[in-house]
């Protein structure tokens, strides 16, 4: 039945907008595959040079080489347009940002990237955060990272989705072992074993272990994977049922005044900062051949996550005074909080090829319930900054919520003649969100039934002009609704503590991001290139506006813009492979509002946010830009197969500056500030972080018999450099030493200092291929 089986890269390519990247990343690493998937599931693939825009295909072996502990590391290390904020100052709990927008699993960060394994999307109900750490990383076959708003990935897919395909026994057989160790007591163990008979049967194992102490003090983590896949391959139907369990103990110290960094490198602000993780995926995907030219996918899931926190910050409420020394108030508090998810969902999908048109439709349904509790102790800080407990906990949140979204949707991609096709697709997404309040029975409390439709479409065009030259260009347009926790923090009068507390609140619009984007790819002297331009405007964008190093609220934001340049250079001459990338991202705010920002030297200057006679907020105007996202990025890397059995590599970023959190007005400075109240008021730190550029070297020796050495070096020269800030207040001196008397405190610019130069080496035996 199935005479010429298409097997896309699995979740891959855009519809109209996920097209082959113009750099020889893709095309030198899957010049194979002449086909690309157009939606999260697998079905009808698009021919590369039908697909319209810049996807960056990239395959497992490559992300193994660069060593790189998590897929956003390899991203920012490689990838055009994306960086990382690493906000929680944990190495597996990165905020990764594409194009300006951001997949985080921070409570809190503007999320605006779906992220799917094998067709499951893994963005959690609750906050549409993405949990790096949970990724089964030894499984990994290959990624897809798919730009725009493409309405075919479902919500949340604002200016990009990324598409994660596993292992297989049948593509991966054989057995690996590998173990390695590093600076800082970072240490790691891995196992994987795939294989498959001759009656179709298939079966792989991959299960990895992670150890490290943290560079920074107070700093241990690990994590625990272990991936199962056992597959059904037959002239009929191909089935893969999948196991995911993770569950991790991370520490992440987060952002620290520059005072404190300057005086003393691997310190830390307040502790602990625990986050603990669990989850347990079980998914059934198959697919039937109908036909020479259609076919049935389809996808069931269930995927259960748990969460815990714990961090020891400063009590937001103390207001100081001197008695013997110490305050006779609550200096600091331990605040956790519980977060259990469940989630559901099937999925359903029509293929079909045939002469010039291939065409997908589809169905999917997921549901999810939640629920979130948090609990707060007072306590006093101590010589190390944590906190010691000294009144009972107090529950001050105990939400319980469910969410649910049924899609329908339709991609089409016609050939109008051999070098000019176009694709048009849509989706129709019916989203509600409720929750109920399980401490206040009656209004004001958390109750609420919200409910969002929204039609989202989408039209492309690619052009052969030419055997080594592909135009394309496209519009979509895409959603996300507001999630529970962004519905619960919406009060600039009742801000939230993050992880957040939870208020009465104002409702929320659901975000809706259009994009354009186009471009030219080709080849050249035997040289991949590619150039294109994109711009993305987001209408209510949800931003967190912050208040304090942990607190703050959601609001909806009129309009935001993220356009930009990318430029692709790759090749292979002799035993080197080499790759260039750089982008340009214009962030920028496009409409005017007043934002609380207590910690900007420019609070209550404007007349626009005095009027009420409020000295705490900014005016943000159109064309600031938008925090945390450096303007240029370039990306070097090198693969050297110096010798038989020994490969060499580098690979440099640098990136421009970037605006803190809490400066989205682009005002702030250090020094004193008066406000139109006659406040005098004094700021440390410009609220601006500098660029910076990093060299990391890999390399991989075979020792004969299936043996292996690798190691690597990351941060060669031992820079110093941020990649994230925030403004906020400072109750500490620069030697640490918390400041009794609230009036003492510093508006001061926090920074998420970066790792310092550390070294890993491993050996790895494979056997049985």
């Amino acid at each position: 039945m199935k005479s010429l089986p298409i097997r896309p890269v699995a979740a891959a390519v855009a519809l109209a907008f996920a097209a082959t990247s113009g750099a020889a990343d893709n095309v030198v690493e899957t010049a194979a595959v002449h086909v690309v998937g157009t939606t999260p599931l697998a079905g009808v693939g698009v021919p590369r040079e039908q697909v319209p825009a810049n996807v960056q295909s990239v395959g497992g072996e490559r992300i193994a080489e660069s060593g790189a502990l998590h897929l956003g590391e390899f991203m920012a290390r490689q990838l055009p347009s994306v960086n990382i904020n690493e906000t929680q100052g944990n190495p597996l709990q990165p905020d990764v940002n594409y194009r300006g927008f951001s997949a985080s699993p921070l409570l809190g960060t503007p999320q605006g990237l779906s992220v799917y394994v094998d067709g499951v999307r893994v963005n959690e109900a609750f906050g549409d955060t993405v949990n790096w750490d949970l990724l089964p990383r030894s499984a990994i076959a290959g990624i897809d990272l798919i730009p725009g708003s493409n309405p075919a990935f479902g919500l949340n897919t604002l200016g990009g989705a990324l598409a994660v395909r596993t292992k297989s026994g049948d593509t991966h057989p054989g057995t690996r072992v590998e173990a390695g160790g590093g600076s800082f007591g970072r240490r790691k163990a891995a196992f994987e074993h795939g294989g498959s008979n001759p009656d179709g049967l298939a079966w792989y194992l991959a299960a990895e272990s992670f150890r490290d102490d943290g560079w920074r003090d107070f700093s241990p983590s690990r994590a625990s994977q272990l991936f199962g896949k056992l597959s059904q391959k037959s002239e009929l139907v191909d089935l893969d049922l999948t196991l995911t369990r993770a569950v991790t103990k991370l520490t992440g110290n987060g952002l620290l005044p520059e005072s404190m960094y300057r005086a003393e490198r691997d310190s830390i602000f307040t502790h602990p900062d625990q986050t603990r993780n669990e989850l347990t995926q079980l998914a059934l995907s198959g697919r039937w051949w109908l036909g020479e030219s259609d076919s049935l996918t389809t996808t069931l899931y269930h995927r259960r996550t748990r969460t815990r926190t714990l961090n020891g910050d400063v009590n937001d409420e103390f207001e100081g005074g001197p008695f013997d020394g110490i305050s006779d108030e609550a200096s600091g508090a331990n605040n956790r909080t519980r977060t259990r998810q469940a989630g559901n969902g099937l999925a359903a999908q029509w293929n079909h090829a045939a002469g010039r048109q291939q065409i997908a439709l589809g169905a999917s349904f997921d549901s999810a319930t939640m629920r979130f509790t948090q609990t707060s102790e007072l306590g006093r800080l101590n010589a190390s900054r944590g906190v010691s407990a000294e009144e009972a906990p107090e529950t001050e949140n105990d939400v319980v919520g469910r969410t649910r979204t049924a899609s329908l949707y339709l991609t089409d991609t016609f050939a109008l003649t051999p070098a000019l096709a176009l694709t048009a697709a849509a989706r129709f997404n019916v989203s509600q969100v409720k929750m109920r309040d399980q401490l206040v029975a009656t209004a004001p409390n958390l109750d609420g039934d919200h409910h969002f439709r929204k039609l989202n479409p989408a039209l492309g065009l690619t052009w052969q002009a030419a055997p080594s030259l592909n135009l394309y260009a496209g519009a979509s347009q895409g959603t996300r609704v507001p999630t529970p926790i962004e519905l619960g923090c919406a009060d600039p009068a009742n801000p939230c503590t993050l992880p957040n507390a939870m208020a009465a609140d104002p409702p929320l619009k659901q975000v809706v991001a259009r994009t354009i984007e186009a471009g030219a790819r080709g080849r050249l002297a035997g040289i991949d290139w590619n150039a294109g331009v994109f711009r993305t405007v987001n209408t209510d964008d949800i931003l967190f506006v912050g208040t304090s190093t942990s607190a703050g609220y959601f609001t909806n934001f009129g309009r935001t813009r993220r356009q930009g340049i990318e430029l692709g250079l790759a090749g292979a001459q002799g035993s080197v492979d080499w790759r260039v990338n750089y982008s340009y991202l214009h962030a920028t705010f496009q409409s005017q509002a007043c934002l609380l920002a207590e910690n900007n030297s420019a609070r209550g200057q404007s007349a626009a946010c005095t009027a009420g006679g409020q000295d705490d907020e900014i005016l943000v105007r159109k064309g600031n830009r938008i925090p945390g996202l450096p303007a240029h990025s370039l990306k070097l890397s090198l693969s050297w197969r110096a010798a038989p059995g020994l490969r060499l590599g580098a690979d440099v970023q640098a990136f421009s500056g970037q605006y803190a959190r809490g400066n989205e007005n682009n005002r702030h400075r250090a020094g004193s500030a008066s406000d139109a109240f006659g406040n005098v008021r004094s700021f440390d730190g410009g609220g601006r972080l500098p660029g910076y550029a990093l060299l990391n070297l890999n390399g991989e020796l075979d020792l004969g018999k299936g043996w292996q050495l690798f190691g690597r070096i990351d941060n060669v020269f031992d820079k110093r450099y941020a990649t994230a800030a925030a403004l906020a207040e400072n109750p500490f001196d620069a030697a640490g030493a918390f400041r009794v008397d609230s009036g003492d405190w510093r508006h001061e610019t926090f920074i998420a200092p970066g790792t310092p130069r550390v070294f890993w080496v491993g050996l790895r035996y494979a056997f049985g291929k």
